[in-house]
């Protein structure tokens, strides 16, 4: 979010689009990979909606067409694009790899969960940790 803000205040609405649509393709393709991994390696497990593996593999087919062709004509587009993925890696190790946290981070983790829950309106807020009720 904070990535956003400055582009928006440096940069131009199509440049941020530019950006965005990048990283949504990287991701729908990395989404299809793993898809394509789950089905050779797990075969067995429920899935509601089974697809023929040719359609993603033809999606695939596609995505990396348009992914080396975006990099070849915006290098710098999509470098930045990266850079903004790259932003969330602090964000994982900090909220979620890092099992044993001070109880003062913890507090400011779910105080920064329950304001953006209740800014976005996103889910009711449960604020308080589990550990206290």
């Amino acid at each position: 979010c904070l990535t956003t803000l400055i582009i928006m205040l440096v940069g131009d609405t199509y440049t941020l689009i530019n950006y965005v649509s990048f990283i949504n393709y990287l991701c729908y393709g990395v989404t299809i990979i793993g898809l394509i991994v789950l089905r050779w390696k797990k075969p067995k497990i429920f899935r509601p909606i089974k697809v023929n593996l040719l359609i993603p593999i033809t999606y695939l087919a596609f995505w990396a067409f348009l992914l080396i062709f975006s990099l070849y004509s915006e290098p710098i587009v999509c470098g930045v694009g990266l850079i903004i993925i790259l932003t969330g890696v602090p964000v994982f190790f900090l909220g979620v790899y890092w099992r044993n946290k001070p109880k003062c981070v913890n507090r400011l983790i779910e105080s920064t969960t329950c304001w953006g829950q209740k800014l976005c309106f996103v889910v009711y807020p449960q604020c308080g940790s589990a550990e206290e009720e």
